[in-house]
């Protein structure tokens, strides 16, 4: 066995980063992941830097351990042979709007007719019970819609900011694994399929109201919304004499041992500074404190002292920091691969580490349609099908 969810079959209608994202993690604990893709491919094959056409960096990143089928499934013998891949799957995974999939006669009620115990797992922008159910989403616009850019710029930023990697996709991405993973233990249970919707409006609003509720929380309204010490000003990497240090001072004794260390062990007496709830009534001026001494020793001095004083420290890397990480390097998170076209790749370790079952890098990220046939063929489509929806392009393969 390879793999907790080995075993398992997912049909994956997904593009871009959300949907990708969320069956690689399932792919990589041991579900066949069979891709299907548009003739054109997934859009992020297209992304550079890249050193093959189709290959892009992003894609590489987020579909390994699948295989790749193209299909036009506008075309009747296109959706014909989704559905004869859908009969043998667990679980189909779309993040196209519903609209779209009923359009494309893919429903869940047409799906469910030939595979009555699929989980059927639709990601897609907002609830499909309120007025944004038609609405087109991407990364930047759920966001926009659960107050990020907002938050950016009410917390310091010169103007407001998206944050600078795709957190919505990601972050709905691994509710979707959530949810498969949920709906496969309850079909153990009752041996039926279902329909489950994953809207990213919704799901992401946990993320950020979960402590920006603030006094929306009560009702009446007790207080603003949003959490202080997230929004305060100098929540951020201190500046040192020659750089930049992530510092965390954060319960009681920490700040004791703090003000120990700067020489100043009489603020734990000044009311400001004495409990959790005094410095939480005034986050502005507890982290200016920390800014001001920070500014006096340089980024190394502060990590001896800080390590040492057992509050809580990190040096603020870079990118280039990341890879050449001798934590990352120890455990061999970033392991080099030989793919057979792209050569010499870097990839990222499954960040899980399991007593048995343990997920692995098992396929290559594949070119676009490497497995058409192999997977039409598994489906119970004849060779001289197969080769008809080649040529006649409702299918295609690689060559």
């Amino acid at each position: 066995m390879s793999g907790p969810l080995d075993g398992v079959r997912i049909l994956d209608l997904t593009t871009v980063v959300m949907g990708p994202y969320a069956t690689q993690i399932l792919a990589d604990f041991g579900a066949d992941v069979i891709k299907v893709e548009p003739p054109e491919g997934d859009l992020m094959r297209h992304n550079a830097p890249m050193r093959s056409k189709g290959m892009g960096h992003i894609f590489m990143n987020a579909n390994r351990n699948k295989r790749s089928v193209v299909l036009d499934l506008k075309r009747d013998t296109g959706r014909a042979a989704c559905l004869a891949i859908a009969k043998d799957a667990d679980v189909l995974v779309y993040n196209i709007r519903p609209q779209a999939m009923a359009r494309l006669r893919l429903s869940y009620e047409e799906v469910r007719e030939v595979n009555p115990r699929l989980i059927y797992v639709g990601a897609f922008g907002y609830s499909q019970r309120g007025p944004y159910a038609a609405k087109a989403a991407y990364d930047d616009l759920i966001q926009g819609a659960v107050g990020l850019p907002w938050l950016s710029k009410r917390a310091g930023a010169e103007s407001p900011r998206y944050v600078p990697a795709t957190i919505a996709d990601r972050s709905v991405g691994l509710h979707i694994v959530n949810i498969v993973c949920a709906a496969l233990y309850r079909r153990e249970k009752s041996g039926g399929g279902q329909r489950v919707d994953v809207p990213m409006f919704e799901s992401m609003l946990q993320t950020v109201m979960g402590e920006h509720m603030g006094g929306y929380t009560y009702e009446p309204q007790l207080a603003d919304p949003g959490y202080a010490r997230m929004l305060a000003k100098e929540r951020r990497p201190y500046e040192t004499k020659d750089g930049y240090v992530c510092v965390l001072v954060y319960n009681d004794k920490q700040w004791r041992a703090f003000f120990d260390l700067i020489g100043r062990p009489e603020l734990l007496a000044d009311p400001k500074f004495a409990t959790q709830e005094a410095r939480s009534r005034d986050f502005e001026g507890a982290y200016a404190l920390v800014a001001a001494e920070m500014a006096k020793r340089s980024t190394n001095e502060w990590i001896a002292a800080l390590e040492t004083a057992d509050i809580p420290v990190q040096r603020m890397n870079s990118l280039a920091d990341i890879v050449n990480d001798p934590h990352l390097a120890a455990i061999g998170y970033f392991r080099s691969i030989e793919h057979p076209t792209e050569g010499r790749i870097r990839s990222m370790a499954i960040p899980s580490e399991w007593s048995e079952s343990a997920p692995e890098y098992r396929r290559h990220a594949p070119h676009l349609g490497e497995h058409t046939r192999e997977v039409l063929r598994q489906a119970g489509l004849d060779e001289s099908t197969i080769e008809q929806m080649i040529a006649g392009g409702a299918a295609q393969a690689a060559a």
